[in-house]
């Protein structure tokens, strides 16, 4: 499974990025905003951290635009992967981009038939949001295993980027029921190495070593 990290926080991809846990990036409006920068600036700046895949979102809403848009954010870096939403505009500027030979990925994807539309568009990565639906008392995992299924019945190629992260549950479920990718906010990609038992065995090995009175350097 390969984890993107959703944040537009340079700092944060950096600290991730060096330890090997970052295999691309994804950013939206929301994002971007919380950043305070300037969009073309730092996405062009992740991409030249990150070597993989890094998401940056149209802002229009009728196709031709998003296709201008999305030319215009393809030519930061090799690794942009064009963010479209979920809409019929959003198809229509998938495939002209994806024909193009540009990475896209369409976001805002809450059901299985609108994943199907966006393979069929030949999207990169189709991005379900699993808390929002949550949030709603759905199951977004369901929609995970829709998806998954439905691909792998007929050979899409597009990879599933499973979305809106809240918990370290929802990475574990993601990864067991197959999405080929994850995006989540720094801190709960932290919170994956975070376990009780690990720190109560480390805190009791270092009393123990205290003990010996031995240093290593």
């Amino acid at each position: 499974m390969k984890f993107f990290v959703d944040t537009a926080d340079i700092d944060a991809i950096k600290e991730l990025n060096d330890t090997g846990m970052v295999d691309g990036v994804t950013t939206n409006p929301s994002l971007i905003l919380k950043s305070g920068r300037d969009i073309l600036e730092v996405t062009k700046e992740i991409c030249d951290i990150v070597d993989g895949p890094v998401s940056a979102e149209v802002t229009a809403t009728e196709a031709d635009e998003m296709i201008a848009e999305g030319r215009k954010l393809a030519k930061i870096a090799s690794n942009i992967a064009v963010k479209v939403p979920l809409t019929w505009a959003g198809l229509k500027a998938c495939k002209v981009l994806s024909d193009e030979g540009q990475m896209v990925n369409v976001t805002l994807c809450f059901s299985a038939n609108q994943a199907i539309l966006a393979a069929k568009a030949g999207a990169t990565f189709i991005s379900p949001f699993i808390g929002r639906l949550d949030d709603i008392n759905l199951d977004g995992m369901e929609l995970i295993a829709d998806i998954r299924t439905i691909y792998d019945n007929y050979g899409f190629d597009t990879e599933i980027l499973a979305a809106s992260i809240r918990t370290v549950n929802h990475v574990t479920d993601s990864a067991r029921i197959g999405a080929d990718v994850i995006t989540a906010p720094p801190g709960v990609l932290k919170k994956l190495a975070d376990h009780p038992l690990t720190d109560k065995g480390l805190e009791s090995f270092l009393a123990d070593w205290a003990k010996t009175g031995q240093k290593i350097l």
